[in-house]
C-alpha cells in the first residue's frame, strides 16, 4: 500500500527541490550569514521559504525584515 493509501503525508519530491532551491537563492544573496542573530535567523528562513520574490522580484529582505 502506498503511503497515501495509509495516510502518510510527507514533504514530496517538488517540496524537497523547493527548499533547495530555497536555501541555494537564500545563500548565495546573503541571506545564510550571521545565525547568532535573531532577526537574521528569520531573515534566512523567510529568503528559503519566499525565495521566489527574492530571486525573481528582487524583493530585498534584509530592509523589509530588519
Amino acid at each position: 500500500m502506498s503511503r497515501r493509501g495509509m495516510g502518510g503525508r510527507g514533504i514530496g519530491l517538488i517540496g524537497i527541490v523547493y527548499l533547495v532551491i530555497g536555501v541555494v537563492v537564500a545563500a548565495t544573496q546573503g541571506y545564510l550569514v550571521a545565525w547568532n542573530v535573531p532577526g537574521n535567523i528569520l531573515e534566512g528562513l523567510a529568503a528559503i521559504v519566499l525565495w521566489p520574490l527574492v530571486a525573481l522580484f528582487g524583493v530585498d529582505l534584509h530592509t523589509l525584515i530588519a
